[in-house]
């Protein structure tokens, strides 16, 4: 009798879990990032993006300052214009941030960010896709402890590190019924509060910049394996064709 209570009691509440969920805002789909990790400008960007507004609370402990020569900066230039005072060119980029502090103000402590685009990978797109949709889907919500929260991530801890860039938006919902129930689902349309420093598209171009240096710093090799794999592609077409050759020639005065 008791079990069958258990039972009952369980059933009761994941149907109240699932109708607040239904009750909440539907999730958006991820955006395209423009990925061009070949664009050595737009790496440059993303680099000083990264440095000025998410290197003060997450680090990237597995990359080093030095290895944006490959980006087409010089030593000098990371010395004037990414590193801090404490620094030197050849340390890894890590926050100063007290963990302890970072814990108590977010909740946890920021993660770190080499492999961010990697990791973040599901069903709805490539890491990259989702934090340059994430990027873009910030909003103002008094009821927050940051005054922040965000359509592709809801009740985000982090704040919006780019607002000043992009200012306050203002997502439009409407009311739509899935499953018999009402849910307020993003019409992908937005009313601008406050303008920020940027223009939207802007603001866009600086956010695709900061996903790509984010997608390089993930497998900084990545473009020499991908040059180097349409080599051995075109290595295996031609000895194929020899070996075609050398077969036909072997085998033609056998009968």
């Amino acid at each position: 009798m008791k079990l069958c209570k258990k039972l009952v009691f369980g059933l009761l509440l994941a149907l109240n879990l699932t109708a607040g969920a239904y009750a909440a805002v539907v999730g958006i789909p991820w955006d395209k990032a423009p990925i061009k990790t070949n664009d050595q400008a737009s790496l440059q960007n993303g680099a000083k993006l990264f440095v000025n507004y998410c290197l003060s609370c997450h680090s990237a402990s597995f990359m080093r300052y030095n290895k944006l020569v490959d980006i087409g900066l010089t030593e000098q230039q990371i010395k004037d214009n990414l590193l801090f005072t404490t620094e030197k060119v050849g340390d890894t980029m890590k926050a100063n941030i007290d963990p302890r502090q970072a814990k108590a103000w977010f909740g946890a402590n920021p993660p770190d960010l080499t492999l961010i685009t990697r990791s973040r990978a599901g069903a709805g797109g490539s890491g990259a896709d989702y934090i340059y949709t994430l990027f873009r889907s910030y909003y103002r919500d008094t009821s927050k402890p940051t005054g922040w929260n965000n359509l592709a991530f809801p009740n985000i801890g982090m704040p919006h590190p780019l607002w000043q860039l992009q200012g306050e938006r203002k997502p439009i919902f409407e009311a739509r019924q899935e499953h018999g129930h009402e849910v307020q689902a993003f019409t992908g349309r937005w009313e601008q509060v406050q303008p920020g420093s940027m223009t939207p598209l802007q603001y866009d171009q600086a956010v695709g910049d900061l996903v790509n240096f984010l997608q390089w710093m993930g497998e900084p090799g990545q473009n020499k394996r991908v040059a180097i794999g349409v080599w051995v592609l075109l290595f295996l077409l031609m000895f194929t064709f020899i070996a075609w050759r050398l077969n036909a020639a072997y085998w033609k005065d056998v009968k």
